[in-house]
């Protein structure tokens, strides 16, 4: 059997190593056979789901990059619609893809409860950054 996994991030992108460190272990555990069920934002890692940060140039934009790496590999990227509201992240956050029709890859974030992300964990094992 397969070992799951399902990752939960908590910290701005914007601020410490999470969004790099958790996209270094996914691409790890894809890379060693395992599966990466869900990739979960929560508390101030939703400001990763807000359109039009405008980063300096020497910043990676490691929103984009995961929301990239998830749509390529297909792994559901939810976020916390409480948590975004909390925060002022109200606009619509899918506007790029939806704007974007040649490209037939879903919307890189999905709306969602905790209750959701608790549902789907069934199986997996969590990683929190």
């Amino acid at each position: 059997m397969t070992t799951r996994f399902s990752l939960l991030l908590q910290q701005s992108p914007f601020a410490g190593q999470s969004f790099a460190s958790a996209l270094q272990f996914a691409r790890a555990a894809l890379a060693k056979g395992y599966l990466l069920e869900q990739i979960f934002l929560y508390e101030d890692a939703v400001l990763a789901v807000q359109p039009g940060i405008d980063l300096p140039a020497d910043e990676p934009d490691l929103a984009a990059q995961l929301a990239r790496f998830c749509q390529q590999q297909q792994i559901p990227l939810l976020y916390c619609v409480t948590a975004a509201e909390k925060r002022g992240v109200f606009s619509d956050i899918n506007a790029d893809a939806k704007a974007d029709k040649s490209a037939n890859a879903p919307p890189p974030f999905i709306a969602a409860g905790l209750a959701e992300f608790a549902m789907r964990l069934t199986g997996t094992k969590v990683v929190q950054f």
